[in-house]
């Protein structure tokens, strides 16, 4: 579990692909501290697991699911990523819950300055907006976020400087693709909203309830 607050930015050192398959190694500092083999860490919002470590770097694997349905696949030597350990049993949980599942991708399409902010306005797939709502929690590349509007196939964000210093959103460009995780309680709810309910209306009224 994570909270979606960035502890580091990291570099791609290097990567490999072997048909839908990706070993990817990481620059990083920060992370790496008190880092196991098997520990977790999100890359760009990734859960992934630690196979390697060495000096300076961290590697993981890549498995198809996650080449396929990730902006992972789309990252190159020097490419900067968001990273964050999962979180500490005895952390703060500054962010909201993120399991770095990620739910599919959008497309940046629009960034504009907005007084001490920056909006950034993301092209998402409908099925996911099912799952938005204004003022809610998302999690772009990892960053958690607060929605400010939410249309049919686009949603955007609000960023203060300081979110945009220390993460990688702010080198994303117009037409890139970004990781994007709706809200764990929301895609609960909306799941449970889809069954029918587990005592009808007429069995409350053979018991004695009426509407």
């Amino acid at each position: 579990m994570f909270t979606g607050l960035i502890e580091e930015v990291g570099t791609v050192e290097r990567y490999s692909t072997n048909g839908q398959t990706m070993e990817l190694t990481i620059r990083c500092e920060k992370v790496r501290s008190g880092t196991k083999i098997g520990d977790s860490i999100a890359i760009n919002g990734v859960c992934l697991t630690v196979t390697k470590i060495e000096d300076k770097f961290l590697t993981f694997d890549v498995m198809p699911q996650t080449f396929q349905q990730t902006n992972l696949r789309y990252l190159r030597p020097s490419s900067p990523v968001n990273l964050e350990r999962a979180m500490a049993a005895n952390g703060r949980f500054g962010g909201h819950f993120v399991q770095g599942h990620v739910d599919g991708m959008g497309i940046l399409r629009e960034k504009q300055p907005q007084e001490n902010a920056v909006l950034f306005g993301f092209e998402v797939p409908e099925e996911l907006t099912v799952w938005m709502i204004r003022q809610g929690s998302i999690a772009i590349n990892g960053i958690s976020l607060t929605l400010t509007d939410v249309q049919n196939d686009f949603c955007c964000v609000s960023l203060i400087p300081h979110t945009l210093e220390k993460t990688q959103l702010k080198d994303v460009q117009i037409g890139e693709r970004v990781n994007i995780e709706c809200d764990l309680v929301g895609k609960y709810i909306a799941k449970w909203a889809q069954q029918p309910p587990a005592i009808s209306i007429d069995k409350w009224k053979q018991v004695g309830f009426s509407q």
